[in-house]
């Protein structure tokens, strides 16, 4: 079973591997890093004692797996499919990958045109609860939409529910979007996202751990999260409720340094429940692109100040909002009691109240002016001038 020394060894080792360790596999990522590839697959080939870290059973396992690996059948698949092998040292592999240490995956089957490399640098993961509500699927595609605009990467994992209203979010806007999978990428997963996921690949990137053909299993997508965290500059998360495999990317995301964002839901919705969860701890609260951006962007690119609808009022001078404020909220004044809570000049204020009854802020009431109806009911709904 040795690959060693034939022609492209050291790939068709590593291709070996991702048929024989399991992705997140610490005690794998370990013999690779101290013995190296080829080293771990003669092991394998041996069939001797378990390398350290293996119990018998389980290194009886990999060796099975091992001596029916056909690594050149592999990637014969992968190209007639259009995906490609990138393993660490590569030119178009992420170097923050290398943030997971001994859990970093062995390599990574990438379907799709673009650089992986280049488009992680600039990138945002945006996941969230499969049987999501529509506000959850609203607030993922809103979120991609406007990222993509502004030229970030959307990165997600290809699901039902908020990963796929992000991925289609990102698309609709022509933007970039990468789907991870927990599969081999020629089998999209799941079969309902076969157009969708197709359409990333023709449009985006579409990647995974796993060799062509290889099914996923609960414990894959778990271990798939730890990638979509470290690829990305920052994590959000829509909706996900306490036991929320998109928490486990959020989580890892934090173990990694990187950002991590929640959009609030409705206090009652179990759906959100964890998304609160994270609020309360490190996690930061997001409601647009402009939150987001101002987390993982670059020094300036600043959310703008939050304020309320910009009302005719706001458009006044600021001497004139001083005489519209000085008018009672009931009955009305004389112009010399106006101008002296106004501080200003009599013939000032006159002035200026005839400039507000233009505008139909204020009316005149025999010697005396007073606010219009319109004027006061604004002021009770909270729109007072100033």
């Amino acid at each position: 079973m040795s690959v060693d020394g034939e022609p492209g060894g050291e790939l068709l080792a590593r291709v070996l591997l991702t048929r024989v360790i399991e992705p997140g596999d610490e005690a794998g990522g370990r013999w690779v890093r101290e013995l190296g590839v080829a080293e771990v697959v003669r092991r394998l080939g041996e069939g001797g004692a378990p390398l350290p870290g293996a119990s018998g059973k389980r290194w009886a396992g990999m060796v099975a797996r091992a001596q029916a690996a056909r690594p050149r059948r592999d990637l014969e698949a992968a190209r007639d499919a259009g995906v490609r092998f990138v393993s660490p040292g590569d030119a178009e592999w992420p170097g923050q990958l290398d943030d997971l240490g001994d859990a970093r995956p062995l390599a990574l089957w990438v379907r799709g045109r673009p650089s992986l490399r280049m488009w992680a640098l600039r990138s945002v993961a945006v996941v969230g609860a499969r049987a999501c509500t529509e506000y959850g699927a609203h607030m993922a595609a809103t979120l991609a939409a406007g990222l993509a605009e502004q030229g970030w990467v959307v990165v997600s994992g290809g699901a039902y529910g908020v990963d796929g209203a992000a991925h289609r979010g990102a698309l609709g806007a022509g933007g970039a979007t990468v789907a991870v999978l927990a599969c081999g990428v020629d089998r999209p997963y799941p079969r309902g996202h076969t157009r969708l996921i197709s359409r990333i690949a023709e449009q985006g990137l579409v990647i995974g751990e796993l060799p062509p053909g290889d099914h996923p299993t609960p414990s894959r997508f778990i271990l798939r999260n730890r990638v979509i965290a470290a690829l990305t500059r920052g994590t959000v998360v829509v909706e996900a409720a306490h036991r929320s495999g998109s928490l486990v990317t959020a989580r890892a995301a934090q173990r990694l340094g990187r950002h991590t964002m929640g959009v609030p839901g409705p206090a009652t919705s179990g759906l959100s429940a964890g998304v609160h969860e994270l609020l309360r701890g490190e996690a930061v609260l997001v409601t647009d692109v402009a939150d987001v951006v101002e987390l993982v962007g670059d020094i300036g690119e600043l959310a703008p100040d939050r304020r309320g609808p910009v009302l005719p009022r706001d458009l006044l001078e600021p001497a004139t909002r001083q005489v519209l404020a000085a008018l009672p909220g009931r009955g009305a004044a004389r112009p010399d009691e106006i101008a002296r809570s106004a501080q200003t000049a009599q013939d000032d204020a006159i002035a200026r109240l005839y400039e507000l009854r233009a505008l139909g802020y204020v009316e005149r009431h025999g010697d005396g002016w007073k606010l219009t109806r319109q004027a006061v009911m604004s002021v009770r709904d909270g729109h007072g001038p100033g």
